[in-house]
């Protein structure tokens, strides 16, 4: 069986579909799932959110002896955790920071990630359909990696 993709997401990301819709839309993290189990054809997935950094990161870790890719919406850490980027940078695969709004087209705090550095790709501004975006770009990476190694 194929190593899963990790999907996490950080604080409110659990408030979806209710939280500044003008934003983030009215799509619920549960709909974001099953989007994004659509989009991954039957590969395996990891599908988590937590409000806590400790909680990301103790999965990060997780994913580095269990998964083949991850794929993070940290949220708002994604500008304050330092923690949540060291961890990554041990990650030995792919990497997709997601945004579901356009975080440079925001207010200037939104503007200096901490996880762009050592993220693979980044995707932001797509709404909610930037998950299933993800998980098929990530399969698309996993796919060259395994052909060139």
């Amino acid at each position: 069986m194929s190593k899963p993709i990790y999907i996490l997401n950080g604080p409110n990301l659990n408030r979806l579909g209710t939280r500044e819709p003008e934003i983030y839309g009215r799509t619920t993290l549960a709909e974001v799932e099953a989007l994004c189990r659509g989009a991954a054809a039957g590969h395996p997935l990891v599908f988590r959110q937590s409000n806590r950094e400790y909680e990301l990161i103790e999965w990060v870790h997780e994913a580095i002896d269990e998964a083949c890719g991850v794929i993070i919406n940290p949220a708002a850490f994604t500008f304050t955790s330092m923690a949540i980027m060291d961890a990554l940078k041990m990650f030995p695969g792919p990497i997709i920071e997601l945004h579901i709004s356009n975080i440079h087209r925001r207010e200037q705090i939104y503007h200096k990630s901490y996880v762009s550095p050592v993220a693979t790709a980044v995707i932001a501004g797509l709404g909610t359909d930037g998950y299933p975006t993800a998980v098929r770009s990530m399969l698309d990476m996993i796919s060259r990696t395994t052909k060139a190694g």
